[in-house]
């Protein structure tokens, strides 16, 4: 732990809480308000779904796709970045930073980035599986194959791998206190390294949305809340533990 951290941090600024609040309120619903037109609106859903052409995919169909995924990953993880982000933000004023917003702004691009990257894969992802022709309309594959990446993602969370990323996730003052650097560089480190544990935390869950269906709501809702409690919640890790089980057993029905 570097010299001049405390354990107990200031608190933010209420004009941070109330900037950083009706910012990620705002991308939620932003998010959310995009994905429900999108799915109501056939003509351009098949962008984003991808129409089966023998040419192989646009840019267009990429960018839709992409663009697409980015949306979902803002509805489903900016609720719970805001832990991450107010701890920052309290620690840099603790830290002598002020009241600024540019460390924070910084943590919030760097972690930015890297779901950015993860949207631009999931994309590719489900370009290549469109354009083979095993996504239905919806961008929901066939019942076994869905089975299959449900099994596959109730077993994940049971790995060591991902019990360590999620305890990073559930401990924003620990990683702080022990990897702290100061100015809108570490901030941005800090949203790079975050949102690297984030997505190996995430990223079996969110690829379920191939077996439930790429723009299925009422999944994204559930995953939503699975993600925030397991992040968030006192008990939240045995709580996704019985998710996580009771996908498995789904899963395995699907399969079999």
């Amino acid at each position: 732990m570097q010299a001049g951290v405390s354990d107990s941090a200031a608190t933010p600024t209420r004009v941070q809480k109330v900037v950083l609040y009706a910012t990620a309120g705002a991308v939620t619903l932003a998010a959310w308000l995009w994905l429900i037109g999108l799915s109501g609106a056939p003509h351009r859903a098949h962008m984003a779904f991808m129409s089966l052409q023998p040419h192989g995919a646009t840019f267009g169909e990429f960018a839709s796709a992409a663009a697409m995924w980015l949306a979902m990953t803002a509805a489903m993880m900016t609720p719970t970045v805001m832990d991450w982000l107010l701890t920052f933000a309290a620690l840099s004023r603790d830290r002598g930073a002020g009241r600024g917003f540019g460390p924070v702004a910084a943590f919030g691009a760097g972690y930015f980035v890297v779901w950015v990257g993860y949207s631009l894969i999931a994309a590719a992802v489900q370009l290549i599986l469109a354009h083979a022709g095993f996504l239905e309309m919806h961008g929901r594959i066939a019942a076994r194959a869905g089975g299959a990446i449900l099994v596959a993602a109730g077993l994940i969370y049971f790995t060591p791998l991902n019990r360590a990323c999620l305890l990073h996730c559930r401990n924003p003052l620990t990683f702080f206190l022990a990897r702290w650097k100061d100015g809108p560089r570490g901030g941005f480190g800090f949203g790079l390294t975050h949102g690297a544990y984030c997505v190996g935390c995430c990223w079996a869950v969110m690829a379920t949305a191939f077996a439930m269906g790429v723009m299925n709501l009422m999944w994204m809702a559930f995953l939503t809340l699975l993600i925030s409690v397991e992040k968030l919640a006192p008990h939240g890790a045995r709580i996704a533990a019985v998710a996580a089980g009771g996908m498995t057993i789904w899963g395995l029905v699907l399969l079999f």
